[in-house]
C-alpha cells in the first residue's frame, strides 16, 4: 500500500508539473504586415517585437496593391514602375528585425496579389507565408492556439485556410480593415485594406469556422500621435527607435498628426482590459454570424504603454 501509495504521488507530482509547464507556455503569435504601405506597420511591429508576454514566431509580409499604382508615378516615396510592394514589406521586415536582433524569427515572404481574381474567386495565392504559417500551427502542442494578427490585405491568411483548412481550430486571426456604423449595424467594406483583397475579406466572413477578431479602422481612428512629440521622445542612438522616427520622415514628413491604424490594433491586443470587444454581425450580403469587433479603444492608456515600451528599447 505504501508503494502504491508513493506511486501516486509521484504521478500526481509529475502531472502537476506537466500542467504547469503547459500553463506556463507563452502565446504565440504571428503577424501578417504590408509593412511597406505607409508609416505605422513599422510602429506595430516593434511593439509587439518588445513584448516579452508573447512568443512571436512569425512575421510575413502582406502586399499592397491597389489602383494608384498604375494611375501616378509615386506611391509615397516609392516609384510605381515595376513595383513589387510585397518585396518591399519584406525588405523592411528584414531591417526590423536586424534592428532588434530578432532574425532568428521566420519572416517568410508573401503573397504578391490577391486571391482569386478581379472579378472574384477564392483560388489561394501559395506563397512561403502560407507554408509556413501552416507548418506553425502544425507544431503547436495540444491544446494551444495561434493568434495571427493581420495589419494588411487578408491574402495570405485567407490563402493558409483555403490550402489546409485542418488548421482553423488551432487559430484566432485579429484583422485591422472594413468600418462599422453601430447605431445602424451597417457595414462598408469601401477601406484600404479590404479593397486590396475584397475576395480574402468576403471569403474569411462566409467561413463560419474562422474565429475572426476585427478592429474596423472607426475604433482606430482616435489613435493619434503627433510628429513633433515622436521626434521629441526617440532616441537616435537606438536603432530600433531610430526606425519610428525615420520611417515617419521618410513616408509622411508633412503630416503633423497622423492615425497608427496597425499600432491601435496591436496595442489592443497586447492590453484587452483598454479595448472594448462586441460581437456584431457579418454584413448582409455574407454568411449570417456573428464576428468579433473592437469598438472603443482607452486611447490614452494604450499610448502610454506604447512609450512605455518603446522608451525601454535599447541597442
Amino acid at each position: 500500500m505504501y508503494i502504491n501509495r508513493q506511486l501516486y504521488l509521484t504521478f500526481s507530482l509529475l502531472l502537476l508539473i506537466g500542467c504547469t509547464s503547459v500553463f506556463a507556455q507563452k502565446q504565440k503569435v504571428w503577424l501578417d504586415a504590408d509593412t511597406g504601405n505607409e508609416t505605422d506597420d513599422v510602429y506595430a511591429i516593434i511593439r509587439l517585437l518588445a513584448e516579452p508576454s508573447i512568443d512571436v514566431v512569425g512575421l510575413s509580409s502582406a502586399h499592397f496593391n491597389n489602383a494608384d499604382l498604375v494611375a501616378f508615378d509615386k506611391w509615397n516615396q516609392y516609384p510605381t514602375k515595376n513595383i513589387k510592394t510585397v518585396a518591399i514589406s519584406q525588405q523592411l521586415n528584414e531591417e526590423i528585425l536586424r534592428a532588434m536582433g530578432k532574425l532568428s524569427i521566420p519572416h517568410p515572404l508573401g503573397a504578391d496579389r490577391q486571391i482569386g481574381r478581379a472579378w472574384g474567386g477564392n483560388e489561394p495565392r501559395p506563397s512561403a507565408a502560407t507554408e509556413q504559417l501552416i507548418r506553425t500551427v502544425k507544431t503547436l502542442r495540444q491544446g494551444e492556439k495561434l493568434d495571427v494578427i493581420c495589419l494588411g490585405a487578408l491574402t495570405n491568411i485567407a490563402s493558409a485556410i483555403l490550402i489546409d483548412s485542418t488548421i482553423l481550430p488551432r487559430v484566432r486571426w485579429f484583422a485591422l480593415g472594413a468600418k462599422y456604423n453601430p447605431q445602424t449595424n451597417a457595414w462598408s467594406k469601401n477601406e484600404f485594406n479590404i479593397r486590396n483583397d475584397l475576395n480574402a475579406f468576403d471569403y474569411l466572413l462566409n467561413n463560419q469556422k474562422v474565429d475572426l477578431t476585427l478592429m474596423p479602422i472607426d475604433a482606430a481612428l482616435p489613435f493619434r500621435f503627433m510628429r513633433d512629440t515622436i521626434y521629441h521622445k526617440i532616441d537616435d542612438t537606438v536603432l530600433a527607435q531610430r526606425l519610428l522616427k525615420q520611417r515617419w520622415q521618410e513616408t509622411n514628413p508633412q503630416d503633423k498628426i497622423r492615425t497608427l491604424w496597425d499600432l491601435a490594433l496591436v496595442e489592443a491586443y497586447l492590453l484587452p482590459q483598454n479595448a472594448t470587444i462586441q460581437d456584431v454581425s457579418t454584413p448582409p450580403e455574407n454568411t449570417k454570424r456573428l464576428i468579433k469587433a473592437y469598438r472603443k479603444l482607452d486611447e490614452k492608456a494604450l499610448t502610454d504603454d506604447f512609450w512605455r515600451v518603446i522608451r525601454q528599447l535599447k541597442n
